[in-house]
């Protein structure tokens, strides 16, 4: 498997080079964004690892430019940015998986393999949101900037968890997002709440969408989805 990491610290750099190196990974590294966006057009990887804070162009700006570019590469951030707007800004920028630091490079490497095994054709048929406009579903939209959401161009009344969690699920329609990562948008860094308090919020989130044309489904096992109803 061919890795572009981008990350600035050199400490970190080297460490993960060496230890993505020894689990039969080939590692191309760089720590900063202009430079990654040449070696990602020069020689297209298998996945892109990428750091959100890097010095002149960062992390979301290469991503952005990378997908302009029609740049399909499955990408992977690595962030110490901890707050729901930076995770889902980065999934609906193009991003395909978050992971905070710090992190278990088990799981790095794990959410590396399943990337790389991911279609080719998926890809380029998966739909990266427009720079600065979020895509639209059902008619349901979220604004970028704001992080507010509208439904036919309103302004939908959500307890703050209820957006968080649309968010993200709206950053991938269609696709399912697992039911860790939505708890870890819904409930950052509260280590004292129960896992399944995410369900709440589920419930309560698809009461408000019964009437959106949109439907929150569940899929055991593999997390949550949105769909058209019907």
């Amino acid at each position: 498997m061919k890795l572009l990491l981008v990350e600035d610290d050199p400490g970190m750099q080297a460490t993960l080079v060496r230890a993505l190196e020894r689990r039969g990974m080939q590692v191309a590294a760089c720590g900063d964004g202009a430079r990654a966006l040449e070696r990602w057009r020069a020689a297209v990887p298998d996945v892109v690892v990428l750091d959100l804070s890097l010095p002149g162009l960062d992390g979301l700006m290469v991503l952005e430019r990378a997908r302009a570019e029609h740049l399909h590469t499955p990408v992977l951030i690595l962030t110490a940015r901890g707050t729901v707007g930076d995770r889902v800004l980065g999934l609906n920028t193009g991003a395909d998986d978050y992971l905070a630091k710090p992190f278990d490079l088990d799981e790095l490497e794990a959410r590396i393999r399943a990337l790389s095994r991911r279609p080719a054709s998926t890809a380029d048929a998966v739909p990266h949101a427009v720079p600065h406009a979020a895509q639209v579903f059902c008619g349901l939209h979220c604004d970028v900037e704001s992080g507010a959401i509208y439904h036919q161009g309103e302004p939908m009344e959500l307890a703050p968890r209820e957006a968080a969690l649309l968010r993200a699920l709206l950053a991938r329609p269609g696709h399912a997002v697992s039911k860790e990562r939505l708890f870890n948008v819904v409930f950052p860094g509260e280590h004292d709440v129960h896992y399944e308090a995410i369900e709440v919020v589920v419930y309560r989130l698809r009461k408000r969408l019964a009437d959106t044309g949109a439907q929150l489904v569940t899929l055991r096992g593999l997390g949550y989805l949105l769909k058209a109803q019907g």
